[in-house]
């Protein structure tokens, strides 16, 4: 019994690590195929490997970040891309600093030892 329970937690986090995880774009590519009604909602989430209750939550996200959007809400959350260049640029300049203050902390030295 004990040997069916871990196969059974093993296969769920199995499943767990290999889950397609969907970026915004693709998710808006989903949601767009629903509205176009081409297919059946049912047919597109076999197509992409998604539920329905995650196409419809999906769509009522979608549906509210256009409302918010409509009605002055400019705001936004910055996407990963932009979080990894401003992590970027922020060591970079982190480590300017640091070179530049030791730079000075030296020149300092040397000039009230020459004093």
């Amino acid at each position: 019994m004990e040997e069916k329970t871990s196969a059974i937690k093993f296969i769920k986090e199995l499943k767990r690590k290999t889950r397609k995880r969907y970026n915004s774009e693709e998710k808006i590519a989903v949601v767009l195929a629903g509205f176009k009604q081409e297919d059946s909602i049912a047919q597109i989430c076999r197509n992409h490997g998604i539920t329905p209750a995650t196409y419809y939550k999906w769509s009522k996200d979608f549906m509210e970040a256009g409302k918010h959007r409509l009605q002055g809400d400019t705001l936004r959350e910055a996407n990963t891309s932009e979080v990894k260049a401003l992590k970027r640029e922020n060591e970079e300049l982190t480590h300017m600093f640091k070179e530049v203050s030791l730079e000075l902390r030296v020149l300092k030295k040397n000039n009230t030892s020459e004093k």
